[in-house]
C-alpha cells in the first residue's frame, strides 16, 4: 500500500476509486479523468435504470468498459461481481478512508440537496422527496447502508492485495491529504 507522499511507479490509464458511500468517489473519478485523460465511467448509470430497476445489461456494460484501455470508475457493486471484472485489469485503486463523521456529514448534506432540488440522476432517477419516509427506512435507507458498510474496504483491502499484486493502492486520510497527492500528480509514472 502506498501513502499520499509515495511517487506511483507508472501513470495509471486504469483506476478505481474505493470509498464508502458519500466519500466522494464520483467527485474524485472526474477529477481524475480530467487530470490524466481518463474515460470516466460512472458505474452507477450502467446499474441503476428506470424507476432504479437494476439493469440486466450491467455485468455485460461493466465488462465492457474494463477491457478498454484508458478508464476511471467508482469501486461499488461488489456484490454483483464487479470485483472479478475490475481489479484484475484496474492498475491504480484510490481508496478514499476519511474519518466517518466527515463521511456522514457529507451523505446527509448530498442527500437533502438531491432530495430538495429533485436532482435527476442516472437514467432519469430522482431520490424520493425529502418529507418522504421512503429513503429514510428499509432497505433504501442510505445512511443506515454508510453505517454499516462503513468498514468494508478496511477488511476488504488486504485480500485485494494479496490477491491483486499488480494494483497499487493509494490509501488517503484526509481530504487535504487528497489534495496535496493530486498536486504532486507530477510526480506521478516514475518521474
Amino acid at each position: 500500500m502506498l501513502s499520499a507522499d509515495d511517487p506511483l511507479p507508472l501513470l495509471p490509464e486504469r483506476v478505481l476509486i474505493a470509498g464508502v458511500t458519500g466519500s466522494g468517489k464520483t467527485t474524485l473519478a472526474r477529477r481524475v479523468a480530467e487530470m490524466w485523460d481518463l474515460r470516466h465511467v460512472e458505474i452507477d448509470g450502467l446499474f441503476h435504470g428506470e424507476n432504479w430497476t437494476p439493469r440486466e445489461s450491467f455485468i455485460d456494460d461493466v465488462r465492457a468498459f474494463a477491457a478498454e484501455d484508458r478508464w476511471v470508475t467508482e469501486w461499488q457493486y461488489t456484490s454483483k461481481g464487479t470485483d472479478a471484472i475490475l481489479a484484475p485489469r484496474a492498475q491504480l485503486v484510490i481508496w478514499l478512508d476519511y474519518p466517518y463523521p466527515l463521511m456522514r456529514r457529507r451523505l446527509l448534506l448530498r442527500t437533502l440537496k438531491r432530495r430538495v432540488l429533485r436532482t435527476q440522476l442516472w437514467n432519469g432517477n430522482v431520490e424520493p422527496a425529502l418529507w418522504s419516509r421512503e429513503g429514510w427506512t428499509g432497505e433504501n435507507d442510505i445512511l443506515r447502508w454508510q453505517k454499516d458498510t462503513r468498514d468494508k474496504w478496511e477488511r476488504r483491502m488486504p485480500s485485494i492485495e494479496a490477491a491483486h499484486p499488480h494494483l497499487h493502492v493509494v490509501r488517503i486520510g484526509h481530504p487535504t491529504e487528497l489534495e496535496k497527492w493530486l498536486a504532486g500528480s507530477d510526480r506521478m509514472g516514475g518521474s
